[in-house]
């Protein structure tokens, strides 16, 4: 089994979607080797369940998220994941800081721009978040495949 993690700030609402959506995508592809959990880089919300406006996004997709509880990245977990995708370029620092230069496993960004934090806005950011995410699930549906 491959090992996939996605990350945001607090895991209550770009790295959860991220993670429902690719885990989605991969079942829907038939790519049944990968497994994707999320976390955040911070503690904040360990143990909270998602952020409800992100729940309800996903939910008007056909998405489950209501299984989700936030986590905290601990670095022991690079040597336990394949691939490490960061929401945005601050996550992508913190984690590349996080692993040291003898960092082995890839750690990139989840899409080709910063997925922005839809927290501190309307419903209406978290559809955006969602749209940008699936379009960036497919992307690593055709990696993971490949």
């Amino acid at each position: 089994m491959r090992r996939v993690e996605v990350v945001c700030t607090g895991n209550i609402c770009r790295s959860p979607i991220g993670e429902v959506v690719l885990r989605a995508k991969l079942a829907d592809a038939g790519i049944d080797d990968v497994v994707v959990t999320s976390s955040g880089t911070g503690g904040w919300h360990v143990g909270d369940p998602m952020d409800q406006r992100a729940s309800a996004a996903l939910a008007r997709r056909g998405y489950d998220g209501s299984a989700h509880q936030a986590q905290e990245f601990e670095s022991g977990w690079f040597a336990e994941r394949d691939l490490v995708l960061a929401m945005d370029s601050g996550h992508l620092s913190a984690l590349r800081r996080r692993g040291g230069t003898d960092l082995a496993v890839p750690v990139e960004l989840f899409a080709e721009t910063d997925v922005p934090d839809p927290y501190y806005g309307d419903d209406h950011g978290f559809d955006d978040v969602l749209d940008q995410i699936e379009k960036a699930a497919e992307v690593w549906v055709g990696r993971l495949k490949a």
